[in-house]
């Protein structure tokens, strides 16, 4: 399993809650042995011809990227949107977008403020972590109260900046109620590949897979060849899931 590059993080995450600009280059990865990045599956159909995929992406901060989006509610293919409060604020036209389609979209929580849930103090990728069950559950709250004021549903599942955790954390955030979704398919690394690397990755999406990706850097050509994969799944039957319509499998104790 690939993990996320730390050039792909350097260009989505943020230094601090606050802050909203790229992270210094010299930024180091914090290496925690404590640290997990959880992998999740959705149940498979079984059916060679049919295979079964769950899309989701994360909303971090940034615009919205239209050639994904128009793409999704166009073709009328089902996905999971992981938003943070702070993206909420800055694209109230995509939010209504996503309320007038939520026969295909399944809206969760990406956060409050996009930083990693972590209960402990330290660097992962150059950004500091919660640091403390108090501000993790701040985090995790946080984007909850914000999609409820944006009208939608209560959330069901989280995921985390980076992606990573403490195994407290994932105790603590079970214990607020949530599943944690990790993923198997790591689409678009950060949506810094290239616009065919990340169509052809996302276009071998297999049964039962949960793919992650970027729906929030519509400069990047990764945005392109997301697109064109969903077209291209699509085409060859897959059957879209979304979280919430079908079990997921998650390790570390993300979902059970």
């Amino acid at each position: 399993m690939r993990r996320f590059l730390f050039s792909a993080l350097l260009a989505l995450l943020p230094l601090a809650a606050g802050a909203e600009g790229p992270l210094p280059v010299q930024s180091t990865v914090a290496q925690s042995p404590g640290l997990v990045e959880p992998h999740l599956h959705v149940a498979r159909s079984g059916n060679m011809n049919r295979p079964r995929v769950a899309l989701t992406f994360d909303a971090c901060m940034g615009q919205a990227d239209e050639r994904i989006l128009s793409t999704l509610v166009r073709e009328r293919i089902p996905a999971t949107i992981f938003v943070t409060a702070r993206w909420l604020r800055k694209n109230p036209q995509a939010t209504a977008v996503f309320l007038q389609n939520l026969d295909i979209f399944d809206i969760e929580n990406h956060g409050q403020n996009h930083v990693p849930a972590v209960d402990a103090p330290t660097l992962i990728y150059g950004i500091a972590t919660a640091g403390s069950p108090e501000a993790v559950r701040r985090e995790v709250a946080g984007g909850a109260d914000a999609m409820l004021a944006a009208g939608f549903a209560a959330p069901r599942w989280f995921r985390g900046s980076t992606a990573k955790y403490d195994p407290s954390a994932i105790r603590q955030i079970r214990d607020m109620g949530y599943r944690i979704a990790g993923y198997s398919v790591n689409g678009d690394d950060g949506s810094l590949l290239g616009a065919a690397a990340a169509e052809r990755r996302i276009a071998a999406a297999k049964d039962g897979d949960v793919v992650i990706a970027h729906i929030n850097q519509p400069t990047h050509a990764a945005g392109e060849g997301v697109a064109r994969a969903l077209v291209a799944l699509k085409r060859k039957g897959v059957e879209f899931v979304r979280l919430s319509d079908v079990d997921g499998i998650g390790d570390d104790g993300t979902t059970q």
